[in-house]
């Protein structure tokens, strides 16, 4: 049996799982993440939340608004603001493509995934997704209690 390489590096932060259930996400983008010292550390030790966050584009940079990162104990004296303001790297056609997505109607960015990549650099996928409407919401999961409900019949018939 041939397993898949798994990379010593990679390592998932924090995860925005309800953005999957109130978003339809068209496209997404892998961004970098400008941080000081204290917060990296403090990443390291899994302490941070974007579920609340959202991303916007100012006078043409890229920013990720209301993210947690837990404060770093051993750095007392020259911690870091626990909810600032964090700058996204993105280059300037794909920010020109993210300011025409998010001028059309009902568009927002929305952070997915929070990770160490496979060079240890910490990375932030954010997409480009409209809100969901309550009957949407209700379609998908019809659908997927149906998945489930197809795969228990198969199973029971084999």
């Amino acid at each position: 049996m041939n397993k898949a390489k798994v990379d010593p590096n990679y390592k998932v932060i924090a995860e925005n799982r309800r953005a999957r259930f109130d978003y339809a996400i068209e496209n997404d983008l892998e961004c970098g993440v400008v941080l000081q010292g204290s917060e990296v550390k403090s990443l390291r030790n899994g302490g941070s939340n974007i579920a609340e966050s959202y991303a916007q584009i100012e006078n043409g940079e890229l920013w990720l608004v209301n993210s947690y990162v837990a404060p770093y104990e051993q750095a007392k004296n020259w911690g870091h603001q626990e909810r600032r303001k964090r700058k996204l790297l993105a280059n300037k056609k794909e920010l020109s493509r993210l300011w025409n997505e998010t001028q059309r109607k009902g568009m927002t960015l929305v952070p997915l995934v929070m990770y160490f990549n496979h060079t240890g650099r910490i990375k932030l996928k954010i997409g480009i997704a409209k809100g969901k409407k309550i009957h949407d919401k209700r379609a998908d999961e019809a659908k997927r209690d149906w998945g489930r409900q197809k795969q228990r019949l198969l199973r029971q018939s084999d």
